[in-house]
């Protein structure tokens, strides 16, 4: 039949009219308290009232349960709060059939220009038949895609008396197996939801029937899976890469942690964000862009170590797959010594510590490695102006035994050669790092994780004095998962800290200063889910120190170096926990938890004592107790407290409060700004107790703009005691007495922190803003000398106002511009004031301790990253960093020192960078 002008006027009148008898059904009204109903419930009464007929899979719909009101509703309106967040779409057609399906959207009218042809004429465009395939079908096939699969999990009938069961299992990278940490699975009804840990595990326990795992992780695209719960279970999960276009980035993952989680002080930075941050020279730096979140600083540019919350840098744990890292720079501090090309994840415990960690009073920087690709050899590197790196990954065993190695090394001696200053021409500076992980799957129970460290710097300036220091580090990790809802790690390992410096140009006088740390440490963390309202974390740990604090050495047959060792340190650490994350309601959460430590401090050793109420120096020196090997000198123990509190006020906001204690028996001893390679690190012993801190927080937290743009706002106040301080003119090298040049003080800290992070969009970073301050006070009553007068004074990291701007704009998926802007005020610092005679001496007059300051800092860097093209298959994928750091050239002034000529004293500002400096970075993918 033709299809002429009439018949189709003919079909526009039935279709009319349908409609029309479909709005007038729509309007019937429905009335009633469903509260408990079963979806199949709701159809029987919704039938009875509008007449309409359902159709729709009883399987989509049987763990649904309904729980509302209504009164005069029409049928839309009713359908549109039952399904609300289900995933379930419905559609009413113009003969009154309500159609429910999971995912599918139902098209009951025909789309507009069905009927019309392209017709093209001069007024008018093209007008395209819209293919309903096209409009709403995924581009994958469903009948394949495994998010459409049912997933029965566990044996029907095979524990009939629960109620509910667990889920467990790994997530994982499609492409490459690495394990994803923190990433999000929920259920929306019963809302539910958990996130993976460091291995990628999750475990969920859900009421037995038909649920919609919902997954997402920073990243990554959003899956699902259907999963038919009859018994506990395990269920791996595979994400994709998420590749958005510029105009809809939207990450989703863990897009309301900061307002749900429990965790508070906590900053979670991946690998990507940190590679975005242009820094000094072109390389990735994880510490660099550690300091641009609140409550993060340093003594100064290019300086080693940092400052969390107003606590030394000794103060903060640096570990690297659970193996503590002392010294975490290379080259004078411009580079961290993590290969960012390993790291896969970086997380900063600010506070409400976790009871695990313990031994540092200020924070926790863990560092986690990548697995390697399980599912093919691959790799990565890159070539700067000073350094170069390679990284290889891939299977040993497909799918079972995966490694990754890596190394970095530097070729920075032509920079040295380019100084103009000829005093400098036979400087010398070196570093190297080499990483192994080896991932096995012994089965589906037992993991083994195989991890080594090794770095190793150089240099001499000026001079024929040569630093070096270096980190060996090696652990074996043990997992076994006894049950879905219970797994244990057993880890052991050795970590080694040399640092020596020497020099041997004058035969004479040549002569080697070495120290020593050696730690063995032993852990075992277990967890376990009791529900979904509690998660109990427990475990026990051990560290056996071994310090060799300085020996001072002859080189070579003609020096008359006399020889001096500082006698060897041996201590015992050892601690137990138990923590509890339980959800009171699902608005109200809380995380408590308890540590006790206990630190005892070993011979072979010989212990100094003095007059009782006099000053501790050689003339108040009394007797010497010799301890044998193995002999305990002196133990403290103690318990250190874990709390946090967290109250959501709506969905994208919420309250957390958090106290803790902890205790650090470790100290190093430094009369230097920033660590030095001649810092000596000192075990507490009858005469040095062990450090202490509590901190109280409280923050507020709020999303905005559907979640993608995070703030938070925490203040703190923190209490410092036994920390150590030193008298004037102390010397810290090779001191046998080391307790007669140092004295205690107490301290506090306190401050607030603002920031705000956008993750979505072609313009995305974060701005922080922190004020603090941090003030010692001397508290010691035989110290011999008053600090200050005994008041307040700042300690020599205190900077009130600090200031980060991170921002990167995509121009595209291939060009990218990155700016970073740094503020802060300057440092304290004890300057002279006066010059004054006596006894026919000149002498100068110092102020207070730490009364002035340096002048303020700021800097501003740029970069522009360029990508290769985007090719799937292609030899290799590479990359261009073309950036300036310090782009204004400000010569920002990292300390003052002062010379006296010709009875004036006059001050000089040094300056780390005191110019712009271009870099250009290339990486590639293989």
């Amino acid at each position: 039949m033709r299809f002429t002008s009439r018949n189709f006027v003919l079909l526009c009148c039935i279709l009319t009219f349908l409609s029309i008898t479909a709005r007038s059904q729509d309007k019937k009204l429905i009335t009633g308290n469903f509260s408990g109903f079963s979806f199949a419930q709701l159809v029987n009464e919704a039938e009875k009232q509008t007449g309409m007929r359902f159709y729709y899979n009883a399987a989509e719909t049987d763990s649904l349960r309904i729980n509302i009101s209504a009164n005069g509703i029409t049928l839309s309106a009713l359908l549109d709060q039952v399904l609300k967040n289900t995933g379930l779409q419905y559609a009413i057609n113009p003969r009154g059939e309500v159609f429910i399906s999971l995912r599918f959207a139902i098209q009951t009218d025909l789309p507009p220009g069905f009927f019309v042809r392209s017709i093209k004429n001069k007024d008018s465009a093209s007008v395209p038949v819209i293919p309903l395939a096209e409009e709403n079908k995924p581009k994958e096939k469903l009948k394949n895609s495994v998010e459409n699969k049912l997933f029965e999990i566990g044996i029907k009938g095979s524990d009939p008396n629960k109620t509910s069961s667990t889920i467990a299992g790994y997530i994982r990278d499609v492409k490459n197996g690495e394990a994803i940490t923190g990433a999000s699975v929920y259920v929306d009804s019963p809302a539910i939801g958990v996130i993976s840990d460091q291995f990628g595990y999750y475990s969920v326990t859900l009421p037995k029937g038909r649920h919609s795992l919902q997954v997402s992780s920073a990243g990554m695209k959003d899956t699902r899976r259907q999963v038919l719960l009859q018994a506990d279970g395990k269920l791996d999960i595979e994400m994709e890469t998420f590749v958005p276009s510029l105009k809809t980035v939207v990450i989703t993952a863990e897009k309301k942690s900061n307002v749900r989680s429990l965790q508070m002080g906590l900053e979670r930075l991946s690998i990507k964000s940190i590679k975005q941050v242009p820094v000094v020279l072109g390389e990735a730096d994880i510490l660099r862009v550690i300091l641009t979140l609140p409550g993060v600083t340093s003594v100064g540019e290019a300086s080693t170590g940092f400052n969390v919350r107003g606590g030394s840098s000794d103060q903060n744990l640096i570990l690297f797959n659970d193996a503590t890292i002392y010294n975490p720079s290379h080259l004078f501090g411009f580079f961290s010594s993590f290969n960012p090309d390993v790291v896969k994840n970086v997380e900063l415990y600010k506070s409400a510590i976790p009871e695990k960690y313990g031994g540092r009073l200020s924070s926790v920087l863990d560092v986690s490695s990548r697995d390697g690709n399980n599912k093919k050899i691959s790799g990565s590197g890159g070539i700067g102006p000073l350094t170069s790196k390679l990284v290889i990954e891939g299977p040993l065993a497909k799918e079972k035994t995966t490694f990754i190695i890596g190394g970095r090394t530097t070729y920075s001696n032509w920079i040295l050669k380019t100084i103009p200053n000829e005093s400098y021409n036979n400087s010398r500076a070196s570093f190297y790092d080499a990483n192994l992980h080896i991932n096995h799957a012994i089965n589906n129970k037992n993991n083994l994780y195989l991890t080594g460290y090794m770095s190793g710097d150089k240099f001499k300036l000026n001079n024929d004095t040569l630093y070096q220091y270096n980190n060996r580090n090696i652990n074996l990790k043990w997992k076994h998962n006894f049950s879905n809802k219970f797994y244990g790690v057993l880890t052991g390992g050795f970590d080694n800290y040399q640092y020596a410096v020497s020099a041997d140009q004058n035969k004479v006088n040549a002569f080697k200063l070495d120290f020593d740390i050696k730690q063995v440490y032993l852990r075992a963390d277990f967890s376990y889910s009791a529900g979904n309202k509690h998660n109990f974390n427990f475990g026990i740990n051990s560290i056996r120190y071994a310090l060799k604090p300085g020996a001072f050495q002859p080189v070579g047959s003609q020096s008359l170096v006399t020889p001096d060792e500082v006698q060897a340190e041996q201590a015992l650490e050892s601690a137990v926990y138990f923590g509890d994350k339980y959800s009171i309601t699902p608005k109200l959460s809380v995380n408590g938890g308890i540590r006790f430590s206990l630190f005892n401090y070993l011979g072979p050793h010989d212990v100094y004592s003095y007059i009782p109420g006099l000053p501790r120096d050689k003339n108040s020196l009394i007797d010497t107790i010799v301890y044998a090997k193995g002999k305990s000198i002196k133990n403290y123990l103690g318990p250190e407290y874990r709390l946090t509190l967290r109250y959501s006020l709506t969905d994208n906001s919420s309250v957390k409060i958090s106290y803790n204690t902890l205790r650090q028996y470790i100290h190093l001893l430094s009369n230097t700004a920033a660590i030095s390679p001649t810092d000596v690190w000192k075990l507490s012993d009858p005469n040095i107790k062990p450090q202490l801190g509590d901190q109280f927080s409280l923050g507020y937290y709020r999303n905005f703009k559907s979640n993608t743009i995070e703030t938070s706002l925490e203040v703190y106040y923190k209490r410092l005691k036994n920390f150590l301080d030193y008298k004037s003119g102390a010397t810290i090298i090779m001191n046998k007495q080391i307790e007669t040049a140092i004295i205690t003080t107490r301290g506090k800290a306190y401050g607030a922190e603002l920031l705000i992070k956008k993750l979505s969009g072609k313009v995305n970073g974060w701005f922080s803003y922190t004020w603090s301050r941090t003030l010692l006070q001397q508290d010691d009553p035989i110290a011999g000398e008053l600090i200050n007068e005994g008041k307040y004074y700042p300690a020599n990291y205190d900077k009130p106002h600090n200031v980060n701007l991170v921002s990167n704009y995509k121009f595209s998926h291939r060009y990218s511009l990155s700016l970073n802007v740094v503020y802060n005020t300057g440092r304290p610092v004890t300057l002279p004031i006066a010059i004054f005679n006596l006894g026919g001496a000149q002498r100068v007059l110092y102020s207070d301790r730490n009364a002035y300051r340096i002048p303020d800092y700021f800097r501003t860097d740029l970069s522009i990253n360029i990508e290769g093209n985007h090719k799937i298959k292609k030899l290799a994928h590479s990359s261009w960093s073309f950036g300036v750091y310090n782009i204004l050239a400000r010569q920002n002034a990292f300390s003052v020192y002062f010379v006296q000529q010709n009875a004036v004293i006059k001050g000089y500002k040094l300056s780390i960078f005191g110019t712009a400096i271009p870099y250009v970075t290339y990486n590639f993918k293989f």
